[in-house]
């Protein structure tokens, strides 16, 4: 009895282990799927970053490329003028050459004669001298111009490229930043953003004490009208005000430099056809401009019997 008793036990055991095993490797199965599953997953985001990323290095080196290509451009034509101008310096030099070798033989030319070569001599010395002058002063005016836009780079390096734009545009250099990185929505309030940014901007401005800077707002076509702003005239004449009173009060800009003005809807950098569009369309322009008596004692010609 004991013997069949134990044959029993061992039918029982040999039933029952092999589903027990047959359970574990099912477990495992699963462990092992989920755990495939958690890493394909992670590859996954990994990828999808990846690909972000890929996409925002290749819109700013799109951003750089447009840049280059402007620079180029007003390179091209600065070395334009400056050819223009050595030209005609050249040609004034040719003329004088030829009126110095009139007069090497006063014999033939009559004392008026030679009085009247003497004064365009001295004319077209002056006339040389004022070119190469100015010249010199507009190859000055562009080394400048490059520092302050580097300046200015450098110092709003950590900010959107969408949100702030710099240009030069012949003598001038515009800051053009978007709205919503200065003002709430429809209002002329400067948001603590905001006041970081034209913080950074006016340390360029106030290390370079010969420009004079003028403010100007700009809105979309979108009619606005609320309590505190009648129309977008308003609003972007308000905008340029805080702007400037950031500037003065906060961080203190020579008042005397300093210019607000509204442009409204009417001079927009895009079509207004989009919201994409409007958005550009609403930006504040700081433009660093040379002082205008500067500007207009610069381009005087020579006053004639001046030497």
């Amino acid at each position: 009895m004991r013997k069949v008793n134990y044959l029993l036990l061992l039918l029982s055991l040999a039933i029952i282990l092999p589903s027990c095993v047959g359970k574990k490797k099912f477990v495992k199965a699963i462990s092992d799927k989920q755990q495939t599953q958690m890493a394909l997953d992670e590859a996954l985001e990994r990828l999808r970053e990846c690909q972000l990323q890929t996409g925002n290095l290749r819109t700013t080196i799109e951003t750089r490329d447009r840049t280059i290509q402007k620079k180029d451009t007003e390179i091209n034509r600065r070395d334009s003028e400056i050819a223009s101008l050595k030209q005609q310096a050249n040609v004034l030099e040719n003329t004088n050459t030829q009126l110095l070798d009139q007069m090497a033989n006063l014999s033939v030319v009559s004392k008026a004669g030679a009085e009247s070569i003497q004064k365009s001599l001295e004319s077209i010395n002056r006339q040389s001298e004022y070119i190469q002058k100015l010249t010199s002063k507009i190859q000055a005016k562009d080394s400048t111009n490059l520092v302050l836009v580097m300046n200015l780079k450098r110092s709003l390096a950590n900010i959107n490229d969408r949100d702030v734009d710099i240009e030069v545009k012949g003598s001038v250099v515009y800051v053009s930043i978007s709205d919503k990185l200065l003002f709430r929505s429809g209002s002329s309030s400067i948001s603590s953003r905001a006041e970081e940014v034209l913080g950074k901007v006016a340390s360029v401005i106030n290390d370079h004490s010969n420009l004079d800077v003028i403010v100007e707002g700009h809105t979309d076509n979108v009619p606005i009208a609320n309590s505190c702003v009648s129309d977008n005239w308003d609003l972007s004449t308000k905008r340029a005000t805080a702007i400037v009173r950031v500037l003065q009060n906060k961080y203190a800009v020579d008042p005397s430099r300093l210019t607000a003005a509204g442009r409204s809807e009417f001079l927009p950098k895009v079509e207004n056809d989009s919201s994409e569009g409007r958005s550009v369309n609403r930006r504040t322009e700081i433009i660093l401009t040379p002082k205008l008596d500067e500007y207009f004692k610069l381009l005087e010609p020579p006053v004639e019997g001046q030497n």
